[in-house]
């Protein structure tokens, strides 16, 4: 029967292992842990530099696409009739009086922002 002197804890009797303080073995079995562990690491950080890599390719075919729509729309503002678009405008208002509405305060909100941004 071993001996209880409140030391020991459950499966921790024999004192004889890499857990004793001072003992070198515990020191080597974390450091080759750490060596072990550096492989997957490594490898890990290569597959999130991958997805990162594709993730910026795909963001850049996004916005590649959307300033050619951007600059379409420029051109059709550019070559368009202000007398119509303006027509447009007021039937768009009276079909759809509440979303004519919201609009308006936006614009007005960012033009607000942009005015007062400027004169401080």
């Amino acid at each position: 029967m071993s001996q209880n002197r409140g030391t020991d804890f459950p499966g921790t009797s024999d004192f004889s292992g890499g857990s004793q303080p001072g003992n070198s073995q515990g020191a080597t079995s974390i450091g080759a842990a750490a060596t072990a562990a550096a492989p997957g690491l490594a490898q890990t950080a290569q597959q999130y530099g991958e997805k990162i890599t594709e993730v910026a390719g795909q963001a850049k075919e996004f916005v590649t696409d959307k300033m050619g729509v951007v600059g379409d729309k420029f051109k059709e503002l550019q070559n368009a009739d202000y007398a119509e678009m303006a027509e447009n405008a007021k039937d768009y208002a009276r079909k759809n009086p509440g979303q004519a509405i919201l609009i308006s305060a936006a614009a007005g909100l960012l033009l607000g922002l942009i005015l007062r941004g400027r004169r401080s």
